[in-house]
């Protein structure tokens, strides 16, 4: 399977691509879609729109994972924030792929092991995990992160799934 994360930002919008098998997880490439803070907010949210729409059609992922922004102190600035966010949650949905979303700290839990590791632990685990993976930016690297715990999650899921579907074909003596 392969997963695109997004790490969403009006300036900056993080990417990663990683192909998960299982366990092993294989790194593809990693980037960011930057917006021109010049131009008016939604000149910025189209030039991130198509950004992510080249990276997708570049990488084709059969899914993708965004992670979840929490409101800050500044009212414009989480306003902004969210913009950026639903252009990383449209822009897939497109496609169309399943989208899923995921917490910083579910994020940080699945790739360091606390919930509130710090940005360098992610970076740090994020490069253990995808050996040889240059990363491009902090933002690139908690994309990334986020494509890590989805691709882990995904695959938790489906095993779930599957001993569900048994137990019920058992339950109706073997029958499908």
């Amino acid at each position: 399977m392969r997963v695109i994360g997004l790490d969403p930002g009006l300036r900056r919008t993080g990417w990663g691509v990683i192909e998960a098998d299982g366990n092993r997880l294989r790194h593809v490439a990693n980037g960011v879609v930057a917006s021109d803070s010049a131009r008016p907010v939604a000149e910025r949210l189209v030039q991130l729109h198509e950004g992510i729409s080249a990276v997708l059609a570049e990488y084709t992922p059969d899914e993708a994972a965004v992670e979840t922004s929490l409101s800050n102190q500044n009212p414009s600035s989480t306003l902004k924030l969210g913009m950026a966010r639903g252009i990383a949650l449209l822009t897939p949905a497109l496609s169309p792929m399943p989208v899923a979303e995921y917490l910083p700290m579910i994020v940080k839990q699945a790739v360091v092991g606390t919930g509130h590791a710090s940005k360098e632990q992610v970076a740090m685990m994020v490069g253990r995990l995808l050996p040889g993976c240059e990363i491009a930016t902090a933002d690139a690297a908690d994309a990334l992160a986020v494509a890590i715990c989805h691709a882990h999650t995904a695959a938790s899921g489906r095993r779930w799934a599957a001993a569900e579907q048994r137990s019920a074909n058992a339950a109706r003596g073997g029958r499908p």
